[in-house]
């Protein structure tokens, strides 16, 4: 099953389910939203899906035309984590975009995963909107990410993620990753929340990214979240350790397609990021 959020006020939480689509708010006005449907679960001790199902029972049906229009964040999540350096091709351009390459291999070959904070859900855009680049950055690209949904620390779902990032700003120091990570509408996800019990293999899943400028296409690349080095259980595990999870997280798990080093993302790109199983978030961008 997919979660969805329209871009309006007066539809709920929106669930897809074998080619249907529901309003889960005409069935019960206390579950709105994915934290609303997540908690009910919580406390019936059940899926998020076992809920949905029982829902979509009386909740009015729509057209599955509503998907392709306007789509907001399909949640609002209390924080965003990302991962660095879990694909050996991450590794590869930290090494060419810093003069201190040795953090970076050290990094891929710990034990210890780098996580580091990314967004608030005020610094978050859902598909369709525009991703920021830094005014005071010269070297910026998208990140396609596979992104855990967690709720009070377990997995619930996935989502498409896009970790914006200035390489020029963390290229100078690596101090600066902050600066280079967090920014306004830094970080993008959707189209929709994938629940856990709907997609095959986390670490199986075929990754594509396409950028496009005045109706050209400049990149185009596809991977497999098979090429990870480090598995979801595994970050999961490093981001709740000693550390007081906000209720509602996601967890990017770190970059596979790179741009070649020459490029940057302007005012006006378009980024289109494809997960199988989980969907494709596309957004413009706008220099904040």
């Amino acid at each position: 099953m997919q979660y969805y959020k329209l871009d309006t006020a007066d539809t709920g939480l929106i669930v897809e389910t074998d080619g249907t689509v529901y309003d889960l708010g005409t069935a019960d006005t206390s579950v709105n939203t994915f934290r609303e449907l997540a908690k009910a679960a919580a406390v019936s001790g059940t899926s998020i899906d076992r809920i949905g199902t029982r829902l979509t029972r009386s909740a009015e049906t729509l057209s599955p035309a509503v998907l392709e229009g306007s789509l907001d964040r399909p949640i609002a999540p209390d924080e965003v984590w990302a991962a660095g350096v879990t694909y050996e091709i991450s590794e590869a351009a930290r090494e060419q975009e810093s003069d201190r390459p040795d953090v970076y291999m050290d990094v891929y070959a710990s034990e210890r995963p780098e996580l580091f904070f990314k967004a608030t859900a005020s610094r978050t855009v859902g598909d369709g909107a525009a991703v920021g680049i830094r005014g005071d950055s010269t070297w910026d690209v998208p990140e396609p990410e596979l992104g855990i949904v967690l709720f009070r620390g377990e997995v619930v779902g996935y989502t498409v993620g896009n970790d914006v990032s200035s390489r020029s700003i963390e290229g100078e120091n690596p101090l600066y990753l902050p600066q280079a990570k967090v920014y306004d509408r830094c970080c993008a996800i959707g189209p929709g929340v994938t629940s856990a019990g709907s997609v095959s293999d986390p670490h199986d899943l075929r990754m594509e990214m396409q950028i496009e400028r005045n109706g050209d296409r400049l990149y185009e690349g596809s991977t497999t979240t098979a090429n990870m080095k480090r598995s979801c259980e595994e970050l999961v595990s490093y981001f709740c350790r000693h550390n007081a999870v906000p209720e509602l997280a996601v967890l990017l798990t770190g970059t596979s397609l790179v741009p070649e080093d020459d490029f940057t993302l302007e005012e006006g790109d378009t980024i289109s990021i494809d997960i199988d199983e989980l969907g494709r978030i596309k957004n413009s961008v706008t220099q904040v």
